[in-house]
């Protein structure tokens, strides 16, 4: 599978950026999720690398071919990306069977296509299924009813799933099944013996066939633009079924289907085409909350045994954390971080992702202070009480604050020469300051004026996990709020006029009013510059 490559690509409509200069690679065999907010620029970015919208500039690369290139005026259509497309409507044939649903699209191809010797397929599968009599009739045998008697059509898929058989085979296989077991023995010798024949006959021609009995050549395999025969469209079909679980609902329709079910057919129906990536718009929004998380964990499965490149758009967090290899959070159509689940979750480039992943949300805590000779950072939180933090890295914060300042003036470098070139257009949609929101018992009315900062304002971002409850806890608090939910309780603590959020496992009860001692525990605090909102680093926290 190839990998992908987006050199500062963007998407704009007049003056509104919808993706912004964006540049990101995604590997091969990569499941990547686009996360953000709705209007973030997340489906938009899949359109484009899909071919279902044009860039405004900028180039994408689908393994070794460049699909669009705006200074050299290469656009590929999205038929001649192979990809794939999973959206949240289903959109299966209503009046056409599950089987002819996922069939459909392969009758329609007529490309570049490996050269496969059907008839060597079709005896190396029949000298297999023919190979141990006895087995083969165990295998209908378990298919018998109360009354003895085996249905023809599940044996006749449960031929083609265990041998990998066409159709035509695998009825040919259940014909004979019933003989006496020399004569199965005797077929199954004829059909390896034509095996052999055919193999010989590509030896004599200078040739061979690989495992999927495709011919080779000089260590090359063989193409040529052509359609699929149906031997070989029934197998792609068959072979995808099994991988999504819906072999027994072949020769249903779709209004007899459950949703997961039509989900699995619509998933079934992109794989066939066996695409290089396969792109998903949101594709488990119509189910219910249980059968999504059915789902998250088939997907999984599922790109595994593909080997396939995923790219996936959500814009729930959860979904995106338990999915992805990489994630590629986006705000206002600018890359806000690309990197995997839990260094996002643990290592937030700034407030908005910090923010926008974990369930519950993190807390933030307004500090200010100064770093020490020895490196500490002295700090007064929840308005007055003093605090200590240790940084895990070492780290000077008058040069990171003037390591900022010149890289901010750097890339206002770049944006002004970019928007002196012509045709050039100014952004209306300009990136502001992100407004996070420290929760309190009496919330003050936010104006929407911009605060003045200095190098001194700091903001602290604690995890729920990290909120601690123990009778040795640094400060005194008092339960706002508490949830059970079985496995773990997610309770609410005032400290003053400041709540925090803090998550406690296991059946642990807490009373409105209860008093209490907290401690915000580990080496997982983060540490973001409000004037910029970006992370300092992460490290501990003692209040004293």
């Amino acid at each position: 599978m190839p990998a992908i490559q987006l050199r500062h690509v963007t998407k704009r409509w007049g003056g509104f950026y919808g993706v912004d200069d964006l540049s990101m690679d995604i590997p091969d065999n990569a499941f990547v999720t686009l996360l953000g907010p709705s209007g973030c620029g997340k489906t938009t970015t899949l359109r484009m690398i899909a071919g279902l919208e044009t860039p405004t500039s900028g180039q994408i690369t689908i393994g070794d071919q460049v699909v669009y290139d705006s200074d050299k005026g290469i656009d590929v259509p999205a038929n001649k990306r192979r990809v794939g497309f999973l959206f949240q409507n289903y959109a299966l044939w209503p009046n056409m069977t599950v089987y002819k649903n996922i069939a459909f699209g392969l009758a329609n191809i007529n490309e570049k296509l490996p050269i496969v010797d059907i008839e060597a397929l079709k005896a190396s599968g029949m000298a297999r299924a023919l190979a141990k009599p006895d087995d083969l009739k165990q295998l209908l045998h378990e298919l018998r009813d109360r009354k003895g008697n085996v249905d023809p059509s599940k044996a006749l898929i449960k031929l083609i799933d265990t041998f990998e058989l066409p159709a035509t085979a695998a009825k040919s296989v259940a014909s004979i099944a019933g003989s006496d077991p020399s004569v199965i023995i005797a077929d199954a010798e004829k059909w390896a013996k034509a095996l052999a024949d055919i193999q010989a006959r590509h030896k004599a021609a200078g040739e061979d066939l690989n495992e999927r009995f495709e011919i080779v050549r000089n260590g090359q395999v063989v193409t040529a633009k052509r359609k699929l025969s149906s031997d070989e469209i029934d197998l792609r079909v068959r072979r995808v079924s099994r991988i999504v679980k819906i072999g027994p609902f072949m020769d249903r329709y779709p209004s007899e289907l459950s949703g997961g079910q039509q989900q699995r057919v619509a998933i079934a129906r992109t794989l066939a085409p066996e695409p290089t990536v396969l792109f998903m718009d949101e594709p488990l929004s119509n189910l219910d909350a249980k059968l999504r998380l059915e789902m998250r964990s088939e997907l999984q499965r599922l790109h595994i045994s593909t080997k396939s490149t995923f790219v996936y758009v959500t814009h729930d967090q959860m979904e995106a954390m338990t999915l992805a290899t990489r994630i590629c959070l986006m705000d206002n159509g600018v890359l806000q971080q690309y990197d995997a689940p839990l260094d996002v979750y643990r290592e937030p480039n700034n407030l908005f992702v910090g923010d926008f992943v974990g369930n519950p949300s993190i807390n933030f805590i307004d500090a200010k202070g100064s770093q020490k000779a020895d490196g500490t950072i002295s700090l007064k939180i929840f308005d007055d009480v003093p605090a200590t933090f240790r940084l895990a890295e070492p780290t000077d914060l008058a040069q990171w604050h003037k390591d900022q300042d010149d890289q901010d003036a750097k890339d206002r470098a770049v944006q002004d020469q970019r928007l002196g070139k012509r045709g050039a257009v100014e952004k209306e949609n300009k990136e502001s300051t992100f407004r996070y929101h420290i929760a309190k018992m009496v919330e003050e009315e936010d104006l929407g004026e911009e605060v003045e900062t200095t190098d001194a304002d700091f903001v602290l971002g604690v995890r729920p996990e990290f909120i601690t409850i123990s009778d040795g806890g640094a400060h005194p608090a008092e339960v706002y709020s508490s949830m059970p939910t079985g496995m773990e309780t997610t309770i609410r603590v005032s400290v003053g006029n400041f709540l925090l959020t803090g998550v406690v496992f296991g059946g642990a009860v807490y009373k409105i009013g209860e008093k209490v001692q907290i401690s915000l525990s580990g080496d997982s605090v983060m540490l973001f510059a409000r004037s910029n909102g970006r992370l300092i680093g992460v490290g501990s926290l003692d209040i004293t």
